[in-house]
C-alpha cells in the first residue's frame, strides 16, 4: 500500500513532470524554425476593361442594298417612275441592271439551285425533308416521300461575304451618299 510520504512524493513527481514538460516544449518552440508558407505573390490586379467600341449599327440588309446600287443602280432603277419610257427603253436599262445586280449577288453569295433539276421535272422529297429547304405546295396528304413537279428549283447562298462597316453611325442607314458634282 502507498503511504502517504509516497503518494506526496509520487504527486510531486507528476507535477515535476508537467512543469518540465511545458519548460521544454517551450524552449523547443522558441529554437525551432518556425514554419512559413511559401510566400505567395500578391495577386496582379487586372487592368481596367477597356469598353470595346462598338461598330456603327448598320443593317447587313442596307449594305447589300448599297451595293447593289452603287455597283447596278439598283434602287435607281425601282424607285423610276417608268411611265415616260417606252419598252424599249425600259428594256435596256433592266438589262444592265440585271447584269450588275447578277455580278454583285455572284459575288458575295455565290449562290446555286438547291436542286439541280429543270422545273417542270418529277422529283422526289425524301422523307425527313428539311422544310427549310423544300415547300411544298398543292394537295400535301399522306407521309413522305412525296413526289411533284419540280415548280422551282430554289436558292442557296454557297457563301455570305458582305463588305465590313466602316463608316460613321449618322451615315449607316445611307444606302447612296447624296453626289455632288464641283465645277471649276
Amino acid at each position: 500500500m502507498f503511504t502517504t510520504d509516497s503518494m506526496v512524493a509520487l504527486a510531486i513527481g507528476i507535477a515535476a513532470g508537467f512543469v518540465l514538460g511545458l519548460l521544454v516544449g517551450r524552449a523547443r518552440a522558441r529554437t525551432q524554425t518556425p514554419k512559413v508558407e511559401a510566400a505567395r505573390p500578391a495577386p496582379k490586379p487586372e487592368p481596367p476593361k477597356r469598353p470595346k467600341p462598338e461598330p456603327p449599327a448598320r443593317s447587313e440588309a442596307i449594305t447589300l442594298l448599297a451595293a447593289l446600287q452603287r455597283e447596278a443602280r439598283f434602287v435607281d432603277f425601282i424607285q423610276e417612275p417608268l411611265g415616260a419610257y417606252s419598252d424599249a427603253q425600259i428594256g435596256a436599262a433592266a438589262r444592265d441592271v440585271h447584269r450588275d445586280c447578277g455580278a454583285v449577288l455572284e459575288r458575295m453569295f455565290a449562290l446555286q439551285p438547291i436542286v439541280d433539276r429543270e422545273e417542270g421535272a418529277e422529283i422526289e422529297v425524301p422523307a425527313g425533308f428539311d422544310p427549310g429547304r423544300y415547300r411544298l405546295t398543292g394537295n400535301v396528304a399522306g407521309e413522305p416521300p412525296f413526289r411533284g413537279p419540280l415548280v422551282h428549283h430554289g436558292w442557296e447562298a454557297t457563301r455570305c461575304e458582305l463588305p465590313a462597316w466602316s463608316g460613321s453611325k449618322t451615315s449607316a442607314r445611307v444606302v447612296a451618299p447624296a453626289e455632288v458634282e464641283l465645277k471649276p
